[in-house]
């Protein structure tokens, strides 16, 4: 019966994916072609000629209307094809593969430390509501929402970096290289971007809790001598799983578009890193590559917590 469930799960979701990855990539693309400039007057050099700047737009297919233009390139990424970069000739796909690691460490051992930190923190502060903790917890979280990335970023190099020289300022290292080092130099990128997840977890966290310690069978289990503390690590976070699951897909997606702006902080050569340089240089071909590859992760993430919420909850799937 959950199999079922996961499996109408995942082909209504593959369904409603489609039309998500053709309205941001045509976006995207209309919004690159809105960019003032002439990527054919760029290519071909400040000397070029009227002639050699047309050749160059023949070249690459920039003569062709707006919608052929998306039409062909939509059909090739479709084929895993994302082209090449329009400056430097290397092909899309193998700029994601170096940058994509480096991204994904970050992101993950910032979601890693939210749930490390929030989960606890909203248990305790949904363990006795209005109290001294809850209060202090809520506080913390308003403030973790409110603080920006990148000043975050920048006080923690301030004082770990140059300071107290405890962690590295810029760079990164393939975990594939070195994990201890990389891990190493992702600590305080992760704590940069952790800082609003935390809290939102912590929010998150209190708020489903306290709906089940008013339920019906919390009453039941406390009637039979069951301490609180028992009842809320034992049973509440059970009954809150699918919460934190769709909360935790929520929060990587909200991770991985945030680490643009940590990246840049922290000059790592990830994600974040490749689109704002490709935009820059109006790499149109690198940045649709990039906002595919993006977008596609996304919905492999919701898919991932749809069908883990559907096999917790088989209702989930009907």
């Amino acid at each position: 019966m959950a199999q079922h469930s996961a499996l109408r799960v995942i082909a209504r979701r593959l369904v409603q994916a489609a039309p998500v990855v053709v309205l941001a990539t045509f976006i995207v693309f209309g919004l690159l072609k809105l960019l003032p400039g002439d990527v054919a007057a760029t290519l071909a050099g400040d000397n070029a000629t009227d002639q050699r700047v047309e050749e160059i737009r023949r070249l690459y297919g920039l003569d062709r209307p707006f919608l052929v233009q998306y039409g062909a390139w939509l059909w090739k990424a479709a084929h895993g094809d994302l082209s090449q970069s329009i400056l430097s000739g290397e092909q899309v796909l193998t700029s994601i593969a170096r940058c994509f690691p480096h991204t994904l460490l970050i992101v993950a051992l910032a979601l890693a430390l939210a749930l490390i930190v929030g989960v606890p923190l909203g248990a305790a502060a949904a363990a006795r509501p209005n109290g001294l903790i809850d209060r202090a917890a809520m506080t913390l979280a308003s403030v973790g929402i409110a603080v920006p990335n990148f000043w975050l970023a920048m006080i923690l190099v301030s004082l770990f970096a140059l300071r107290w020289n405890i962690f590295p300022a810029t760079g990164a290292t393939p975990f594939s290289a070195s994990p201890s080092d990389a891990l190493y130099h992702a600590t305080l990128p992760a704590l940069a971007l952790a800082a609003g997840g935390m809290a939102e977890v912590a929010r998150q966290t209190r708020g489903a809790l306290l709906d089940v310690m008013s339920s019906q069978f919390v009453r039941t289990l406390r009637a039979k001598g069951l301490k609180t503390s028992t009842i809320l690590w034992r049973h509440g976070l059970k009954n809150i799983a699918v919460n934190l699951l769709t909360v935790t897909g929520l929060l990587f997606n909200r991770l991985l578009a945030a680490t643009v702006v940590v990246e840049a902080v922290f000059a790592i050569p990830g994600m974040g890193g490749l689109i704002v340089h490709a935009a820059i240089q109006r790499d149109f071909t690198v940045v649709q590559g990039v906002v595919f590859a993006m977008v596609i992760v996304v919905i492999l993430v919701n898919l991932v917590t749809d069908v883990l919420c559907a096999a917790i909850d088989p209702r989930i799937g009907r």
